[in-house]
């Protein structure tokens, strides 16, 4: 029997459950963990980006979505006050928050946000931890606007006459398949984002805008709402000075009303700005972020102001309260009120996609916060490099936070505040510090006011509602145990971006390797003459046995700031009092020699040898100094990242100590 004889086709075995799991979560994982600036940080090359107006609707759907909950908030804060406490609050964000953000803007075109100017203000490990305290109260706004704004849509459906009787009280249920939503969307990708955002934005205030236009018209033509909200006022107030007196006072707890701004610069990347833009010089970019802060804060503040004013008027105060058809929903009572229940019943429908979309927004913003800080420093795993673990994560937190505060929006007000009000006194201060390093003195006198300003406004609503703070110090603790648990666990990784050397170094390395495998003795820098060099080579072959007529190099390593992670190393190259000399800067001793050691080997090709001296002392304190100053017991650090580095025995530099 003749014919040609079919092969079988071989495919591959498929992987087990586990590893395709694994493989699936940890999916598009940087291989830059230093250079990292988050999953939704910066946009690929081939982005142009959007339009400014297009961008301000994603921040909208954070900063917008807050008229959901925020009218009724203040009416609870401020009774009858609510409207002069809302001019205040105005007065605040225009005169205040928008100023401050559009020099942030400025200084930090590039997405970084408040907390990286105030990151160069400190050095060390002074530095890190202010970022890290500074990052637990980020958390504890972007964390609480997911569950505030998940739990008043639940509030919207709840309380919408349609929904059917098995949902009444079933808030905390409906809030946590809200989230569960909103992280199976991140699970399987957010794209898109911002056409969604446009659509929700431009549905959401046309809504609200039919809504209080019926407000004011039914305002207009019974003058009597007025008078009466008027007299009550004045029977509770001697005078508008008193008025202006309690709203100042009363005003804190209206903080909500601001939230956004962070939100709004930390999109920077996606404006598109202008044709001449460069990344060293974005003034295009810069300009559209201004505008896209200035409008959104007018509009907003023209919201808020009739909302206020519409609420107060119209809504029984007890309405307000805990149980009341208008809490957490005040505008949404008015659209039932009087514009029927279908209309109102579209109006939830819309405000509930608007608010669970806020969460996708804070989401995204933790998202791009997180890995832009944590990996740089070494205090995040290698997990939190990729999206999908860190979604999990914070769906994980939201649902605890959830069910602790039983999905009550009042209840988390104080938290949420706190978050938003700190991150806007850390920017105010920094507006503030770059104005002054810039000669500007009458912004930074104004800019120093603001920050009086919001430091009061923190503080009041702190002691008025600490719950806020014991929250936001639940997160910052967690931050920092997290962070410096990782920091200790990856301290022995070899943490370095990059090695290079210059002509020089690049010299004495070749001549040395042409005699042979290279030979380095560690050197603490001290004097730096001639007897050190000598005496440091005599006792080396003396005490490790280099053998005689081979030639050395000396590698010194000099510690600029421990507290960073990881560095580009630069290895420059010297020949002083007959020494042929290495020389490099990096955060921590060992590592960095490690770093070169791997470098050399790899450009001669050859297995390299290093020597060392024992130090004297205890090894804990050594372990300490390792881990805060980056010394230590430098010569069995220096192996052992050497072997986790190089797990091929016989492509491991050597290591001798004498």
């Amino acid at each position: 029997m003749t014919g040609t004889q079919v092969e079988p086709e071989h495919t591959e075995a498929p992987q087990p459950p586990a590893r395709r799991w694994r493989a699936w979560l940890l999916e598009g994982l940087s291989e830059h963990s230093a250079r990292h600036p988050g999953p939704h940080g910066t946009p690929p090359a081939e982005h142009k980006g959007h339009t400014w107006w297009r961008v301000m609707c994603l921040t909208g759907v954070d900063y917008f979505s807050t008229l959901g909950y925020q009218p009724g908030i203040a009416a609870l804060a401020a009774g009858l006050l609510s409207p002069m406490a809302t001019l205040v609050l105005i007065a605040l964000t225009l005169f205040g928050a928008l100023p401050v953000y559009r020099r942030v803007a400025k200084e930090s075109p590039h997405g970084e946000g408040s907390i990286a100017m105030l990151e160069r203000l400190l050095p060390w490990w002074a530095g890190k931890l202010f970022v890290l305290v500074l990052l637990g109260f980020a958390a504890t706004d972007f964390m609480i606007t997911i569950t505030l704004s998940a739990a008043d849509a639940s509030a919207h459906v709840v309380e919408n006459p349609f929904a059917p009787h098995w949902m009444h009280n079933a808030n905390v249920w409906i809030t946590l398949l809200l989230i569960t939503g909103l992280g199976a969307v991140f699970l399987k990708g957010f794209k898109e984002a911002i056409r969604v955002a446009v659509v929700l934005v431009a549905v959401f205030l046309g809504f609200n805008l039919v809504v209080l236009a019926t407000a004011v018209w039914h305002v207009a033509t019974d003058p009597v709402v007025v008078g009466d909200w008027w007299s009550a006022l004045t029977t509770q107030h001697s005078s508008p000075l008193a008025m202006l007196g309690v709203a100042l006072l009363v005003f804190p707890r209206l903080a909500l009303g601001m939230s956004g701004f962070e939100t709004g610069v930390a999109v920077m990347p996606q404006v598109r700005g202008g044709t001449t833009d460069t990344y060293e010089n974005p003034a295009g970019r810069v300009r559209d972020t201004r505008r896209l802060l200035t409008t959104a804060a007018l509009i907003m503040s023209g919201f808020l102001l009739v909302s206020s004013l519409a609420t107060t008027l119209l809504i029984p105060e007890e309405e307000f309260r805990k149980g009341g058809e208008a809490n957490g929903r005040a505008l949404a009572y008015l659209a039932h009120t009087y514009l029927g229940e279908v209309f109102g019943t579209v109006y939830d429908v819309a405000t509930i996609a608007i608010l669970w979309f806020a969460g996708a927004s804070a989401l995204a913003g933790l998202l791009n916060l997180v890995p832009r800080y944590l990996p740089r420093y070494g205090m995040a795993p290698e997990w939190a490099r990729a999206v999908r673990p860190l979604v999990l994560l914070f769906m994980a937190i939201a649902v605890t936070v959830t069910i602790l505060f039983n999905a009550d929006v009042d209840a988390q007000g104080g938290a949420y505040a706190t978050g938003v009000l700190v991150l806007m006194l850390s920017a105010s201060f920094a507006a503030t510090i770059a104005a002054r390093h810039r000669g500007h003195r009458a912004a930074t006198i104004g800019f120093g006011v603001i920050t009086a300003v919001f430091g009061y406004t923190l503080v009041t609503n702190v002691i008025e509602r600490p719950d806020g703070l014991k929250i936001a110090s639940l997160f910052i603790i967690g931050i920092l145990l997290s962070s410096f648990a990782s920091r200790v666990h990856r301290s022995f990784e070899l943490r370095a971006v990059r090695v290079t050397f210059d002509a020089t170094a690049a010299h004495l390395i070749d001549e040395a390797a042409a005699a042979g495998p290279l030979r380095i003795i560690a050197n603490e820098p001290d004097e730096r003459d001639e007897a050190e060099y000598r005496e440091k080579e005599y006792t080396q072959r003396e005490e490790t046995h280099i053998p005689d007529g081979k030639p050395v190099l000396f590698l010194e390593v000099t510690v600029q700031d421990s507290s960073d992670f990881t560095a580009d190393l630069n290895v420059t190259g010297e020949k002083r009092h007959g020494a042929h000399v290495l020389r490099v800067e990096g955060p921590v001793v060992p590592n960095t020699i490690a770093a070169v050691l791997m470098e050399l080997r790899n450009r001669t090709d050859r297995v390299p040898h290093v020597y060392f001296n024992w130090t004297e002392g205890h090894p804990l304190g050594h372990l300490l100094r390792f881990l805060v100053f980056g010394d230590g017991e430098v010569a069995p650090v220096t192996r052992e990242v050497l072997r986790r580095a190089e797990p091929d025995l016989a492509r491991r530099p050597r290591v001798h100590v004498g």
